[in-house]
C-alpha cells in the first residue's frame, strides 16, 4: 500500500486503502472502535481505534514526522483498554514506511 501510495497523503485516505484492502482479503475488522476509558468503574472518556483486525490485532495509522515513545505508550493504552496483546503502528510519513510492534 505505501509502495503505490507513498507519502503524500493524510491518514484518512490511509485508513481507506487499509479498508479496502481488508475486505479484499476477506480478513474481519472493526474500524474507529471506540473503547472506554476507565477508573475504577467510573467511564472517564473513550479512545478511538483506527483498527481492530480479527479482535486480535490494533492498526495504529500515523502520518507524523516520526514514531515517539508517546505514540508508543497511546498504544499501550489501548492495549491495555482492549486486553488485546498486539497492536502495530504504522507512520507513512517518509519514502519508507515505517511501523513498531507493541505487545502488552
Amino acid at each position: 500500500m505505501h509502495n503505490k501510495l507513498g507519502n503524500k497523503y493524510q491518514e484518512k485516505h490511509y485508513q481507506r486503502a487499509i479498508e479496502i484492502k481488508l475486505k479484499e482479503l476477506g480478513l474481519s475488522y472493526k474500524r474507529e472502535q471506540r473503547v472506554d476509558v476507565k477508573f475504577d468503574n467510573d467511564k472517564l472518556g473513550e479512545f478511538l481505534l483506527d483498527f481492530v483486525i480479527d479482535d486480535k490485532i490494533i492498526l495504529e495509522l500515523k502520518t507524523i514526522w516520526r514514531i515517539t515513545q508517546d505514540d508508543v505508550k497511546q498504544v499501550l493504552r489501548y492495549l491495555e483498554a482492549t486486553k488485546l496483546k498486539l497492536a502495530i503502528i504504522a507512520n507513512f510519513k517518509h519514502q519508507r514506511l515505517e511501523y513498531r510492534r507493541v505487545l502488552n
